[in-house]
Parts: structure tokens; C-alpha cells; sequence
């Protein structure tokens, strides 16, 4: 038997969310262990085949028809696990990715979601659902993200109240040592005055993707004695024109990089939200979309890093990215069909007890192909094969199945009712109005 630290951090960790598991617990627990393990599976029935999973296929489909997951005492074992030792700094990502499920008719509660790498002169939305996604980085940027919080964005929220208020739950759960407050990273959408306002008197700074034609103001000047109102914001700040700069009050210099900020911006709907808008010129990029020569980016908080850290800390929050490509190629993310919201949401706490695990395992050895090097960084597909063997030491907290007999089916005559179709929900008139206009073009 394994007595290391890491070894028993894995099995503290499996027991908590083994008892998270509120109802169905030993048929959610085994899927656990065989997603874990069974990395020939291509759809859910296939996980059966695992030799950890110890029941029949279909009690896949009724753990998560009946089953039911705390959340919050998920996402409380996920923080109280995470793996901070040795972070000079907790560096956090958010960002939402999308299920698409564009002929899925009796799914509730649809809307439309962003799809890349659709045939030319499509729109680059279809049906489906999202979800909010709250992840620890790893320390250089690779696919090792831990996950703190997945939550599904319904149709009536928005990414951004639904990615505050994950970062309202899980940040003081965190055991942070570091004495620095964490720094969140996310993309354009979430410097939105929504987000911000709502995580303002978060414990956490945020550096985040602005766009190059927003407007920010200085602070207002004096006041004077003369009649009327007095100004209520300063000179205006905008990126894409240079006139409205000024000099920096910070630059960086370095090898094809170039920073500098201007502090004490606020947005015209917010003067308390005081930023700090940081610019970045690599000289050795392409200037396209994918790889922009100019960069803008926004921070709030008490702790700027510095200017030369900027660009390597924010590559960093690509690791989340990577962290989905795993989940939805890998974990069979986006491969499962479940018919309701609910299910599928049951189903994306079980990827993220397995990625987790994933993480906490890491030390523990992998399953290495002859012909992979040994001296590159194992990576979770690799210590994924090798967690079968390991499971057999660490055991499960589930019960045996019990044998009950065989169902008596349904009633003689009885008549099942087509399922309900349910359409898609359009979240405004105006994203209607602009794919119409793009389909016309």
C-alpha cells in the first residue's frame, strides 16, 4: 500500500467527492473511475466496458437521469484541494466554452453559441448550451489546469454575472499563503462594466483583454467658480488613436516588446472603477487577427505585476483553452449525449472530478508509449494511462451493486408519448438581427 502524501491527498480527495454525491453516488463514482481509466471509450455506453465500472450499461444513463451532486460541497472539496504549494502566486482563469448541440430538439433550454471552424459563409453560432468555467493555471502554460467551478449559463444570464459569481464562491475557500491576492485572467468579454462592478470588492486582481476601440476617461479637473455643472470626467483615452495617450506613466523596453500603462482611467458609467490600461507592441509578430502586433489590456486591482511579466502572466490564461481541448477530446466532454440540461451538467462535475484527479495524480507516473521521450512533462493523457494500476491500490468508496432481478417493463398497452421539442432560445433581438445581416451578406 502507497503511503506518500500524494497518494493519500488522492484518496482524501475521492472520498470527499464520493460523499457529494447525494443520491446514485456508487453508479457516479464508478463513472468516475472508468472515465478515469478507460481511454478507448468514444461514447458513454462504452464506459461500461472499464473494469472499474461494475454494473450494467445502463445504469450510466440512470445515474445521471436520477442522480443527484452538492454542488457546493463539490466545488468547497475542488478549493480545499487544489494544489497551491510552492505558487509564488495563485494565477486563476475564466472563460465559457460551448456544447453544441444544433439538432438536439428535445433539449431545454438551448441558445445560441459561439462555434469555430464552420464552413465558409456560415455564421459562426449554432444551438447549444455554455458553460462558465473558473480554473487554477498551472505554473507554465500547458493543458495542467485544475478546475475550481463549472457551472452552466442558462438562458437568461450572461457569462459574466455567472463568472462572478463563481469567483464570489470559490475565492474564500482558497487556502492562499502567498501573501499576494490571486490574479484572475480572462479575455475581452469579461472587462465588461457588469463584471466588473460585481467582483470590484473581490479579494482579487484582474488582468484582462481590453478592446482597442473602447473609451476611458482621466480624472475630472478642479473645479472652478464658474456657473454650470462641473465637469464630471477628464480628457478621454482611446487605444486605436494615439492623440489621446499622453506619455505613459510606466514603460518597458525590452528584446522585440514594448509595454506601457496609464494609470487612474475610469469608464464613463463607472468613475469608482479606477484601472489601469496596459499596452503591448511585439514587434516580431504578424499584425493578423490570431497574432495582433498591439495588444490592450485592462487591470484592477492593489498588486500591478510588472511590465515585464505582462505578456508572459496573460499567455498563461491560454492554458484554459488546452485545459477544454482535453476535457472534449480526451474526457469525452462534448462526445456524451444526455437529453436534459440537468444531466449533462451532472455529467460535467464527473470530467471535472476526473481532471482533477488527473492533476492530484500527476506525480504518481504515467503510462508512457515506447516511443514518447522520457525527459518532456508527462501530460494528462499519459497519467491517465497509468491510473489503472493505481486505482487498484487506492480502491473505491462505493458499494458493491447489488443484484435486483429483472425489470417487469412496461405495461401491456401502454403508449409513451412522443418526446417535448423545445425551441431556441434567442437571448435578444439584436444577435438575431446581426446573423440575419450576415447570412444575407
Amino acid at each position: 500500500m502507497n503511503s506518500t502524501p500524494d497518494f493519500q491527498a488522492l484518496t482524501n480527495f475521492r472520498n470527499q467527492i464520493y460523499a457529494a454525491f447525494t443520491r446514485a453516488g456508487d453508479a457516479l463514482m464508478d463513472t468516475v473511475d472508468a472515465l478515469l481509466t478507460e481511454n478507448q471509450a468514444q461514447s458513454l455506453p462504452e464506459l461500461s466496458l472499464s473494469p472499474f465500472f461494475r454494473r450494467k450499461w445502463h445504469s450510466l444513463y440512470k445515474a445521471f437521469q436520477n442522480g443527484q451532486i452538492d454542488h457546493p460541497r463539490l466545488r468547497q472539496t475542488f478549493a480545499q484541494a487544489a494544489p497551491l504549494t510552492g505558487k509564488t502566486r495563485i494565477c486563476l482563469a475564466t472563460d465559457a466554452s460551448s456544447i453544441a448541440r444544433p439538432k438536439s430538439k428535445t433539449a431545454a433550454d438551448r441558445t445560441l453559441v459561439h462555434e469555430s471552424n464552420l464552413p465558409p459563409q456560415c455564421p459562426p453560432v449554432v444551438a447549444g448550451w455554455q458553460f462558465s468555467t473558473l480554473a487554477l493555471l498551472p505554473d507554465s502554460p500547458s493543458s495542467w489546469t485544475y478546475t475550481l467551478d463549472n457551472k452552466r449559463i442558462e438562458s437568461h444570464q450572461k457569462a459574466a454575472s455567472v463568472a462572478a459569481e463563481q469567483l464570489q464562491s470559490v475565492l474564500p475557500l482558497l487556502n492562499n499563503q502567498t501573501g499576494l491576492p490571486p490574479l484572475l485572467m480572462g479575455d475581452g468579454y469579461y472587462s465588461c462594466i457588469e463584471f466588473l462592478k460585481r467582483t470590484q470588492d473581490v479579494a482579487c486582481d484582474k488582468l484582462l483583454r481590453l478592446a482597442k476601440n473602447r473609451v476611458l476617461y482621466r480624472p475630472a479637473p478642479p473645479r472652478t467658480n464658474k456657473r454650470g455643472r462641473p465637469k464630471q470626467h477628464g480628457n478621454p483615452f482611446k487605444g486605436d488613436d494615439p492623440r489621446t495617450h499622453g506619455e505613459p506613466d510606466a514603460v518597458f523596453e525590452g528584446e522585440n516588446l514594448q509595454v506601457a500603462c496609464w494609470k487612474n482611467l475610469h469608464f464613463k458609467e463607472a468613475e469608482s472603477l479606477v484601472v489601469t490600461v496596459i499596452r503591448v507592441i511585439r514587434n516580431s509578430a504578424t499584425g493578423t487577427k490570431r497574432d495582433p502586433r498591439v495588444s490592450w489590456f485592462l487591470f484592477l486591482g492593489r498588486e500591478l505585476p510588472p511590465l515585464s511579466e505582462v505578456p508572459s502572466l496573460y499567455c498563461g490564461r491560454y492554458s484554459i483553452e488546452h485545459g477544454y481541448r482535453v476535457d472534449k477530446q480526451d474526457l469525452l466532454w462534448e462526445r456524451v449525449r444526455l437529453r436534459t440540461p440537468e444531466q449533462f451538467e451532472r455529467f460535467t462535475h464527473v470530467v471535472a472530478c476526473v481532471r482533477n484527479q488527473l492533476c492530484l495524480a500527476r506525480s504518481l507516473g504515467g503510462g508512457r508509449q515506447p516511443w514518447e521521450r522520457r525527459e518532456s512533462e508527462a501530460t494528462p493523457s499519459q497519467v491517465r494511462r497509468g491510473l489503472g494500476a493505481i486505482l487498484g491500490d487506492l480502491g473505491t468508496p462505493a458499494r458493491m451493486c447489488q443484484v435486483r432481478g429483472k425489470s417487469a417493463g412496461r405495461v401491456k398497452g401502454a403508449k409513451i408519448p412522443p418526446a417535448t421539442r423545445y425551441p431556441v432560445i434567442r437571448k435578444s433581438t439584436k444577435t438575431v438581427r446581426k446573423i440575419t445581416a450576415f447570412v444575407q451578406t
